[in-house]
């Protein structure tokens, strides 16, 4: 199960609305999307309550066999965005656990408060144990007990661990990403244990561990659960906690955890649900947060890609020109089919480094930092549209109306048939390179390339970009008609790709991994 945060709580008398789809199934695995609202029914007033991503798993057959699930097929544009943007939700899940074990590792926890340990409070007094024993109205019809009726159990011990804290009744705020490690059926003791494992100014985090047992069989541990919890006063403010005293070795391994946690639910708030056109678009890079910086990157040239009210402005020798109008943000998107196969089409557009000797836009691109092999930081230098465009080259001379961008470039397979490859582009900021005289520092919103092999080893191309400032002058110019730089650009890209068609990436471009040592920027 994702992060579930608790927007608003339910009272009783309430009414409970949950809708439940499948977004995509993979080989043996699918995401079910799951929202839920309540309703008053005095006031007639409605409430979303969660919005959560539970992932089920087949079982094999009685012959072992894994059970292979049929794919999903989308048909609205919001099925088609949450069926493109799983697959970069999956790949967030599956290095969750490395992230907390990176924060540890590299020494960026900072310590216990020692000067408030006097007034806190012991970890130890908020201590709880519970047993509950599953029968079968708490199973499903293969005898497992189910997973919300375990989770129920959880924040039971885990509201009275919060309780014996702040003396008051807590309200739970979040429950962090989690996973059932293995079942537990009818019959089956399950013993919960609960604790606080930090305490923040108006919040606190507690650890609930889940082990089931049957008569004289041992412990099997089944799950792990982190609750936040928070305090409201009559007037619905937020209360000061006390501050809590870990325990000696694992409870001081808890103690910093915790705030490894506090320290991803915020990116996880901040950048992946940061609605686009927020001032500033360019978010800090370092590298605790680049995996959501870089599902942020991805999710969003998906997001706009799946958009169906796409406008054709021109087309000219099959090279189209789109337009999407969403308030006052103005995106477009140029596209043709080129006859390179798709796979060496992305390897070809993937080397960033290479984009000056096609593009015109582009007069420099140096690679800054290689992340890891799908994530790169690079500097671009192009020349201002406000100064006479990519035609004035006595401005560019003097060192003047030249702007700079510093980009995270991600860059994307595809998770099953039928998706695209992805290069998503997002602007960020590197302490290490602020804004330098003689440039205008440039911001990008969302921009990329997705790649989607058709037939005849040939290759849809499509570049999108979200508008900013800075290139706005310039788009518009090609949508009033005024030019047709777009498509000069365009057949410039396809000429690159056609006539390195049979080159490998490494023979056509060197810079990038020349720079792969490139020491961090961080």
């Amino acid at each position: 199960m994702d992060d579930i945060h608790f927007e608003h709580t339910i009272s009783v008398g309430q009414v409970v609305n949950i809708k439940a789809k499948v977004n995509r199934a993979f080989n043996t695995s699918m995401e079910v999307d799951v929202q839920v609202s309540c309703e008053d029914l005095f006031s007639d007033r409605h409430s979303r309550v969660c919005h959560a991503f539970a992932t089920f798993v087949t079982q094999r057959t009685n012959t072992g066999k894994k059970v292979i699930l049929k794919p999903i097929v989308p048909h609205t544009e919001k099925e088609q965005v949450e069926y493109s943007v799983a697959a970069e939700r999956r790949r967030v899940r599956m290095v969750h656990d490395d992230i907390i074990k990176d924060l540890l590792s590299h020494g960026s926890i900072l310590p216990a408060d020692s000067s408030a340990v006097g007034n806190a409070v012991a970890a130890e007094k908020t201590k709880v144990e519970s047993v509950e024993l599953v029968l079968p109205p708490h199973a499903n019809h293969q005898v497992n007990t189910f997973g919300g009726q375990i989770m129920a159990w959880m924040v039971n011990v885990a509201t009275i661990a919060a309780s014996r804290l702040c003396q008051a009744h807590p309200t739970l705020r979040t429950i962090d990403m989690f996973t059932f490690r293995g079942p537990s059926q009818v019959g089956d003791r399950l013993l919960l244990r609960a604790i606080v494992n930090n305490a923040f100014k108006n919040s606190m985090e507690v650890g609930v561990r889940a082990e089931a047992y049957h008569e004289e069989g041992p412990n099997r541990h089944i799950n792990s659960a982190f609750m936040t919890f928070e305090v409201l006063d009559d007037h619905r403010k937020l209360c000061t906690l006390p501050r809590i005293r870990p325990e000696p070795l694992e409870g001081e391994r808890r103690f910093q955890e915790a705030i490894a946690r506090k320290k991803i639910r915020l990116d996880r708030k901040y950048i992946i649900s940061r609605k686009q056109g927020e001032v500033p678009l360019s978010v800090p890079w370092d590298p605790r947060n680049q995996v959501y910086l870089s599902y942020n990157n991805v999710s969003a040239l998906k997001m706009l890609a799946a958009r169906n009210n796409w406008r054709l402005s021109s087309e000219k020798d099959k090279v189209r020109l789109y337009t999407l109008e969403q308030k006052s943000m103005l995106s477009f998107r140029v596209e043709s089919e080129v006859d390179v196969p798709a796979h060496r089409a992305f390897s070809l557009l993937a080397e960033l480094s290479s984009r000056p000797s096609w593009d015109p836009h582009y007069q420099k691109c140096e690679l800054i930092h290689r992340v890891d092999d799908d994530d790169f930081l690079y500097r671009v230098v192009t020349p201002s549209v406000r100064h006479g465009g990519v035609s004035s080259p006595t401005s560019a001379h003097q060192g003047e109306g030249i702007q700079d961008f510093i980009l995270l470039a991600s860059m994307r397979k595809p998770c099953g048939s039928g998706d695209p490859y992805v290069i998503a582009l997002r602007s960020v900021s590197l302490p290490t390179y602020p804004p330098t005289e003689g440039y205008n520092r440039g911001e990008v919103l969302c921009a990329g390339f997705t790649i989607l092999e058709t037939k005849d080893n040939m290759s849809l191309i499509s570049y999108y970009n979200q508008a900013s400032p800075e290139v706005l002058p310039y788009i518009s110019t090609d949508i009033a008609g005024l030019s047709s730089s777009f498509y000069h650009t365009f057949c410039s890209c396809r000429q690159y790709l056609t006539r390195n068609r049979l080159h490998s990436a490494s023979q056509v471009q060197t810079g990038q991994y020349k720079a792969t040592n490139t020491d961090s920027p961080t």
